[in-house]
This record gives structure tokens, C-alpha cells and sequence, in this order.
């Protein structure tokens, strides 16, 4: 019935409230923020940061894994900065995940540049493919930051990345080289950070985190082209998700299809309940429609998977 509810009224134009309800409990217990998404052979899987540090000074990564997005199970540390890299040894934030070559490839901020790590497996562990920076602090003008790797149907990979300005750009058939001649930029108004891609039905759905992840208004717009480099048009109908009432923060998501179905799932951080902040966020899930038109209904929060 609550789904019906949420269809009609928002079918209608409107917003629906479930204000007298408790807002759902994250899915991952403890304080986790900016969620990756990812399904692999019919199995979930959520690479997120580890939050809870003033100043998000942690220095390792986790991923969970789930049959069903309900309950998730801890597979252990893929990353750890103290042991894995030589380059950098904290700020381990937003990392994201891709799979091309018969590998995985880990894409993750590490002091506000981005490296790269490689596994056989979606659980890891990840080895650090480079030994360095895939791209470094101050190489472009916007703080190096908040990975996010799209594979097109035609195995042509890009990257995503930036806080203050997006870059795009495709990556080389090695998925840890980037084809600096394609680079380009874009900053639509709001942008922050946070940028993530999907595709459906031929259209490409560029989205990204508005205000800055310690303000209650954090929310998440996007915008649409005929190409992942774009140009990208911001949609009318922003932001797509934003908190209300006790929820708050609520932000820097990442998106994931049901294998085989027009079935769409949002997965993002808020500020934990009670009492959370910028620093200590927990992890959900809510479902994300589309209208006729194909464009983004808003997201309830209080709606759970």
C-alpha cells in the first residue's frame, strides 16, 4: 500500500510525506558514508568510507556484501593505507568500483589524489596498481577527489571525479591510464562533489551532491546527455534527494539496477539518528523511480528498500 501511495503521489506532482513514521535504520551498522554500489554475478555489493573520524582521517576500506539489499554481511579490509600504500597513509574516502579485463578495478581518494588498486575477486584483497597517484593533487583545478568509473555497453571505460568542478574523461583500454586528450570539464549549478553515472534506455544520467556534506541541505541533483562526456543539462526537477525532518545530510549516493529489470535502487549517507553529523554518517537504501518521460522522480527517504 505504501508504494501505491508513494507512485500515485508523486505521479501527481507531489511530495509524499510519511512524517509520523520513524525514518528507517541504515543498512550497514555503525557509521559508514558515501556508499559505492555495485551487483556482480546476481550479488550486492556496497564500498563505502569509514566514517566516525573528525576531519575523515580514516585509512582503510571495507565492502559488504547482500543476496537481497537487506541484510549485508562484512567480507573484511580490502585496502589498508598503512600496508598497501607508499604514497599515502590517510583520508581513504569514496571509493568506487568497475570490472573490465576479467578484473576489478578499485578507484578510491587517498589524500585528496586518486589511486588505483586491482583484485581477481569483488571482496578483494586490492593491490595498489601503480604505486603512485592515478591522478594527483593539483593536477587539475578542483580538489582530487570522489572517483567514479562508468563502463559503457561498448567496454569503453570513464572517469569521473572532482569536488568544485566534474572532470570526465576515458580511460584506456589498462582501466589504471587515463586518455588525457579526452578530458574534459563541467560544473553545473549546485555542483559539489560526488558525481555518479548510470544509464538508461540510451539516455545518460550524470549526477552529483549539492552543499557540502557537513550541511544538513546535502542533497543530490542531476543531468542528462546523449553521451557520458556530455554536455549534461540539468534537470528541472532538482534535487532528486534531499532529508527532511530527522533526516539529514542526506547525499553523495551511488545508484544500482536489479540484473534484468527496470528496478532501480539509490544508496546514500545521512547524518547518523541521533545526533550525527558531517562526521559521522550511516549508510541506506531507497527505491528510485522515473517517470514517463524518463526523468528522476524524488527519492523518499523515509521509504526503505
Amino acid at each position: 500500500m505504501k508504494k501505491i501511495l508513494f507512485t500515485l503521489l508523486t505521479c501527481c506532482g507531489m511530495s509524499p510525506i510519511f512524517a509520523q513514521q520513524k525514518a528507517p535504520s541504515p543498512v550497514l551498522p555503525g557509521a559508514f558514508a558515501d556508499p559505492h554500489v555495485a551487483v556482480f554475478n546476481g550479488k550486492y555489493y556496497i564500498y563505502p568510507t569509514t566514517d566516525g573520524f573528525e576531519g575523515w582521517s580514516s585509512d582503510y576500506f571495507t565492502v559488504w556484501s547482500s543476496k537481497d539489499m537487506k541484510k549485508w554481511k562484512k567480507e573484511g579490509t580490502i585496502l589498508d593505507f598503512k600496508k598497501d600504500l607508499t604514497w599515502a597513509q590517510k583520508r581513504a574516502w569514496a571509493p568506487a568500483i568497475a570490472f573490465k579485463n576479467n578484473k576489478y578495478y578499485f578507484y578510491f581518494s587517498a589524500d585528496t589524489n586518486i589511486g588505483v588498486a586491482v583484485s581477481d575477486k569483488p571482496t578483494g584483497p586490492f593491490k595498489d596498481a601503480l604505486g603512485k597517484p592515478l591522478i594527483t593533487k593539483g593536477q587539475y583545478q578542483a580538489q582530487i577527489i570522489d572517483p567514479m568509473v562508468f563502463v559503457d555497453d561498448d567496454g569503453q571505460a570513464y572517469i569521473y571525479f572532482g569536488q568544485g568542478r566534474c572532470y570526465i574523461a576515458k580511460l584506456n583500454p589498462d582501466m589504471i591510464s587515463i586518455n588525457e586528450a579526452s578530458i574534459v570539464s563541467y560544473k553545473p549549478e549546485g555542483y559539489n562533489e560526488g558525481s555518479f553515472l548510470i544509464k538508461r534506455k540510451g539516455k545518460y544520467y550524470l549526477m552529483w551532491s549539492e552543499y557540502d556534506t557537513r550541511d544538513p541541505r546535502y542533497s543530490v541533483a542531476y543531468g542528462v546527455s546523449d553521451s557520458p562526456m556530455g554536455p549534461f543539462v540539468k534537470a528541472q526537477n532538482n534535487p532528486i534527494l534531499k532529508g527532511h525532518d530527522e533526516v539529514k545530510g542526506a547525499g553523495h549516493h551511488s545508484v544500482v539496477q536489479v540484473p534484468g529489470k527496470d528496478e532501480w535502487y539509490i544508496v546514500y549517507h545521512r547524518f547518523i539518528i541521533p545526533n550525527g553529523n558531517g562526521y559521522n554518517r550511516e549508510t541506506c537504501i531507497s527505491p528510485m523511480r522515473f517517470d514517463a518521460e524518463g526523468n528522476i522522480l524524488p527519492v523518499e527517504v523515509y521509504e526503505k528498500k
